[in-house]
């Protein structure tokens, strides 16, 4: 049997590869990144309802611009250039300010850290910290006086230093769990001073031990430590949430998020748009051609983790430089592979508006809608807060080399599970259909979600991800292909865009609210559960309604087939079917709409 090569379909290929290895390095970080910066889970939250807002807006209007004025490969070319740009631009996002002052004290033998006068503690907090069974980095910049110096130099074995060390940065290590407190009076809920006993200090790359044996050392000292909980109980405040909105740092995030989420948006739904054209009749074949997505996203999320860590070790915060220089590298690639897409756009629709509306009084059409949407919420929480609980889950139990783990849960996720099943997907909806696909992902979901609420270990989450195939590569196969069957001829990224615009714009948008504002009052783990809950919920409505509609026995739905010429055929046509090939069609419509 001879393997011919489909030459017009590489450059798709690539692309899907390209963009997948651009966006996954970064896409799943942005969230912690954010954190990172400063921001609360509401905040995270928030950005993260408008994103996707705006993406709804953006895909059925650029869709529609694409096809009145053939224009789909230029705004898909641009729409590249513009995420690469904006990539790059939030990785110089200003943070958000949090001075913090600490005495650093080395006495006695013993080195601490505790807060300033003046500052408020919030033993609610202490208790937090307490808990967490973790060593903290914390970076210190410190102004020594002459006989401090002389101390230092001496007792921890850096006389290399002693003429130069006016004022030096440097690393410290915190248990959280040895803290010790001070109280006024037989009152412990007012605490007056909080410290922190260190265990290991760093300057430049190299570890010494903290002891004092000769003088006393008594310096204010700058902090930043990468256990945000310590910055904010040191600091002796933690900035409000409303306070944060009249910030221009939060403003100058989320607009650049905000050009970050359309290039995205609008790159995605007009790729699979220009991907079914050149699919002609044979949409079931979308999954051959998004599988090398990812593949792309799996690999470089992976490999961006592992360097992560590596680039981050020793130093109070992640770095997250190469994350970003990698996405904009594979993005601007990604376009110039691109430009060699052979493509020309000849379908034209005479009224867009028209076609995609006769679509939205269907009531398969609104079941499935409202299906994108309930997916959606359940893809807001997954994407946004996933690895938001790894490091929780991680940073309670001691767990080092995080972003490791969040690397190859993303390996897993694309390599394990995406990968196969949009392999698999045109066999498997064949086999099963759209509508029974469809109730296998929110199964799949709620499951999913269940068991991300009992597992302790992040690293046990490994096996999870394998269910990501079913969740998202099963999902979009079975979203893009029924969008793109239903499509009217001439409105193809119209229909792409718009069943983009209701699965992002709607339901990740809705859920990473929900998700944001419960993380911020339960635990993540309780978040997840009810979310799995709900979703199992869903499912069970989902099938009634899919059991309610086929005994209605409408025979004036359109049914979603197409032949070569894109052409519908309604449900009272399928008696009037005889050819060989019409047959074909009606089994092929037969299958979708079981």
């Amino acid at each position: 049997m001879r393997f011919e090569v489909n030459k017009a379909l590489v450059p798709m290929k690539a692309h899907y590869f390209l963009f997948n290895a651009g966006t996954g390095p970064i896409v799943p970080y942005l969230s912690v990144y954010a954190r990172q910066l400063g921001f609360s889970s509401v905040i995270v939250g928030l950005i993260y309802t408008i994103l996707p807002v705006f993406g709804m807006i953006a895909k059925p209007t650029f869709g529609a611009i694409a096809d009145r004025f053939h224009c789909q490969k230029k705004i898909f070319l641009i729409a590249q250039l513009v995420t690469a740009a904006a990539f790059l631009s939030i990785f110089h996002s200003p943070k958000v300010p949090q001075d913090v002052l600490v005495n650093l004290s080395c006495d006695n033998n013993t080195t601490t850290i505790q807060n300033v006068a003046g500052i408020n503690i919030d033993s609610t907090l202490v208790a937090k910290i307490s808990d967490k069974n973790v060593l903290a980095t914390c970076e210190l910049n410190c102004p020594l006086t002459s006989t401090d110096r002389a101390t230092v130099c001496k007792d921890w074995n850096l006389s290399e230093y002693c003429s130069s060390w006016d004022q030096r940065s440097f690393l410290i290590s915190v248990p959280m769990s040895k803290i010790l407190l001070f109280t006024t009076g037989n009152d412990q809920t007012s605490l007056e001073t909080v410290q922190f006993l260190t265990s290991k200090v760093i300057v430049d790359d190299r570890a010494v031990i903290p002891v004092c044996s000769t003088t006393r050392v008594d310096s204010v000292c700058s902090l930043k430590c990468n256990e945000n909980d310590i910055n904010v109980l040191l600091s002796g405040n933690e900035i409000k949430d409303s306070d944060v909105y009249g910030m221009y740092q939060f403003w100058v995030f989320l607009i650049l998020m905000i050009i970050c989420w359309l290039g995205q948006a609008v790159t995605v739904s007009i790729g699979d748009a220009i991907c079914f054209e050149l699919l002609g009749d044979k949409p079931n074949r979308y999954g051959y051609q998004r599988m090398y997505g990812a593949l792309g996203w799996g690999i470089l999320s992976s490999i961006a983790g592992i360097i992560v860590d590596i680039m981050s070790k020793d130093k109070a915060e992640t770095d997250y430089t190469v994350c970003f220089y990698m996405a904009a590298g594979f993005l601007v690639l990604d376009f110039f592979t691109s430009m060699f897409l052979k493509y020309q756009q000849t379908k034209m629709s005479t009224s867009i508006l028209k076609d995609v509306g006769k679509l939205l009084v269907d009531v398969r059409i609104v079941v499935f809608l409202l299906w994108c949407i309930c997916v959606g919420m359940c893809t807001g929480l997954m994407w946004n807060f996933l690895l938001w609980l790894v490091e929780d889950q991680a940073n309670a139990l001691g767990i080092g080399n995080v972003k490791t783990i969040q690397g190859v849960i993303m390996g897993v996720q694309c390599l394990g599970g995406e990968l196969p099943f949009f392999f698999l997907s045109g066999k498997i909806l064949k086999k099963i259909g759209h509508i029974n696909a469809m109730s296998v992902v929110l199964v799949a979901l709620g499951i999913r979600f269940i068991l991300y609420s009992v597992i302790e270990n992040p690293w046990y989450f490994i096996p999870v991800e394998f269910s990501n195939g079913i969740t998202f590569g099963l999902f979009y196969a079975c979203m893009a292909s029924y969008a793109s069957i239903v499509a009217p001829p001439g409105t193809e990224a119209t229909m792409q865009g718009m069943v983009g615009a209701v699965f992002e714009g709607v339901g990740v948008s809705l859920g990473s609210f929900l998700a944001g504002q419960s993380l911020a009052r339960i635990s993540g783990q309780l978040t997840f559960r009810y979310f799995g809950i709900g979703t199992l919920a869903v499912c069970v409505i989902h099938l009634i309604a899919q059991r309610l509609i086929l005994q209605t026995k409408d025979t004036t739905l359109p049914i979603v087939a197409r032949k070569d010429s894109f052409q519908k055929i309604r449900l009272e046509d399928h008696q009037k079917l005889t050819s060989v090939e019409d047959a074909l069609i009606k089994k092929w419509a037969h299958t979708i709409l079981i």
